[in-house]
Parts: C-alpha cells; sequence; structure tokens
C-alpha cells in the first residue's frame, strides 16, 4: 500500500514537470452542466435544475472569454500596424526586421584609399 502511494506521487510529480505550457480556457455547457448537476443533486436533489443552471453559466463564461480572447487579438493587430506606420514614416525598419547596415556609411569608407596624386596635382 505504502509503495503504491509513493508510486502514485512519483508519477503525479513527473507529469506536472513534463508537461507543456497549458492555456487555461473555462468551461462551457457540459462541464458547468454536469458541475450544477451534481450540486443540485446534493442540494435537495434537484439534479435537472442545477444542469441547465450550470449550462448557462458555462455558456455565459465561455462567450465572455471568447470576447476577451477576440478584444486582446485587435489590440495586438492594432499594435502592429501602428508600428508598421511609425517605422514607414521614418523610415527605419520595423522591429522584427533583422537587416545589416554598414558601419559607416560616408563616401571614404567605402573607397580604397590611392597614394597617387590627382592628374591635375603636382
Amino acid at each position: 500500500m505504502r509503495t503504491a502511494k509513493l508510486a502514485i506521487g512519483v508519477l503525479g510529480v513527473a507529469a506536472l514537470l513534463g508537461a507543456p505550457h497549458v492555456e487555461a480556457k473555462p468551461g462551457g455547457c457540459l462541464k458547468y452542466g454536469a458541475a450544477g448537476a451534481i450540486a443540485g443533486h446534493y442540494a435537495g436533489h434537484h439534479a435537472f435544475k442545477g444542469a441547465v443552471a450550470g449550462c448557462i453559466a458555462g455558456m455565459v463564461r465561455r462567450h465572455e472569454y471568447n470576447k476577451e480572447v477576440a478584444h486582446e487579438k485587435e489590440e495586438e493587430a492594432k499594435k502592429k500596424k501602428i508600428e508598421e506606420q511609425n517605422g514607414a514614416v521614418t523610415g527605419a525598419p520595423p522591429a522584427e526586421s533583422t537587416t545589416s547596415t554598414p558601419a559607416s556609411s560616408s563616401p571614404a569608407a567605402t573607397t580604397p584609399e590611392t597614394s597617387t596624386p590627382a592628374p591635375n596635382q603636382k
């Protein structure tokens, strides 16, 4: 018995440490309806009423979550559009661009130096 508890504990910790990042989404009609049915059953044998109330609550929560996600995506798109417009106005490349520019853009740095004088100078 002791070994089984230890094994379950070790497996639980390993599962938590090895689990990838997971986004927690609120439940919908089924999850909240099931919880409402159980709560209604224990609160005076009103499982059907609890399931209906839980289902409605789940639909409302999921709808609010979807609206919030859509709003966040819209804000992110606006920020990206503003960054692109600012880059076009100033002539600077966008933040994501990784173009390499020469260290010095003066003409002397790009032309080779010669030791011979110009033809009209002696």
